[in-house]
Formats: C-alpha cells, sequence, structure tokens
C-alpha cells in the first residue's frame, strides 16, 4: 500500500514542476541590461575567451561585435600557476594545486565600470611515470577550471543587479 503511494506523490511531484514552467538556469537571473553586450578580450581566441563566450551563448546572452551602445565584458587579466603541494619520499613532485585567476569588468553604456574577479583552485595527482596520460589530464582539468571561472563571472554579473540598479 506504501508504494502506489509513493509512486503517486513522486508522479504529482513531476507533473506540478513541469506543468508551472519551471526551468533550470538559462539566463533569466541576468540583468535585462546585460542580456546583450560585447565581450572584449586580449587575445579573443584565447582558451579562457572561448569559454567565457560558450557560458554566455550557453545563458542566453546576445554577443554583439560593432555596437558601441551596449555593455563590454572585458577580460581583463587572465593568470594560471601551479604550486607543489606534497612530494614522494623520492623528491618528486607529487601533488600539484593549480590556480586559475580572472580579472574582468563590465562597463556599461553610461561609462560607469564594475570590476568582478574569480579565482579557481584544483588539486592533480602528477606521477611521472604516466607523464602523457597526466598531461592530457592536467589539460582536461584546465579547460573545466576555465568552464568553471566563466559560470562564476556570470554569476558575479547576476549580482550587479543590485548595484545597476542602485545608481
Amino acid at each position: 500500500m506504501l508504494k502506489p503511494i509513493k509512486t503517486l506523490l513522486l508522479t504529482a511531484g513531476v507533473l506540478a514542476i513541469s506543468a508551472c514552467g519551471f526551468h533550470f538556469q538559462n539566463g533569466e537571473l541576468i540583468p535585462q541590461e546585460l542580456q546583450t553586450l560585447k565581450l572584449e578580450s586580449s587575445d579573443p581566441y584565447s582558451d579562457m575567451a572561448l569559454s567565457m563566450r560558450r557560458q554566455l551563448q550557453l545563458n542566453n546572452v546576445n554577443l554583439v561585435e560593432d555596437k558601441t551602445d551596449v555593455p563590454v565584458l572585458r577580460l581583463n587579466k587572465i593568470s594560471t600557476k601551479d604550486q607543489v603541494v606534497s612530494i614522494f619520499k623520492q623528491g618528486r613532485e607529487a601533488e600539484k594545486q593549480l590556480i586559475l585567476e580572472v580579472e574582468a569588468s563590465v562597463k556599461l553604456p553610461n561609462k560607469e565600470s564594475f570590476p568582478i574577479s574569480t579565482k579557481v583552485n584544483r588539486t592533480f595527482f602528477d606521477n611521472s611515470r604516466a607523464a602523457l596520460a597526466k598531461s592530457a589530464e592536467k589539460d582536461v582539468i584546465w579547460q573545466d577550471m576555465r568552464e568553471q571561472a566563466a559560470r562564476q563571472l556570470i554569476n558575479k554579473m547576476v549580482a550587479l543587479q543590485h548595484q545597476i540598479h542602485g545608481n
């Protein structure tokens, strides 16, 4: 008797969520002022710029190239570094911490600028006996970190809504 009730409640919950228009995050939180913007970077084809562009498009942000009366998201500084966290008994590096820091700014058409930044850390176990596999794994981790940094920058753009409307 208990199993059919659970099934009924689960089905009712799924139908209620799908019927009410519930959607996962798809850009609805981004302020209207930032729904159309221009993305600038010193290297527009860098991995970080491409990750940022991809995340903006996933959040339904319209990216333009030539307009001057739209907000500008500028990737000012992108820095990567790795630090040794632990070593093997033989003195070789065992574990590294990968660090990605991104500094950006959102400049509104009225020339008001808002700085935003993010920092992403990951731990990477470095085994020199499997150098080729670890190199490929490290590249995947760096790409994942760039995607995470781009998502965090978008979240900080959402948080700008209060500053934009407060002025």
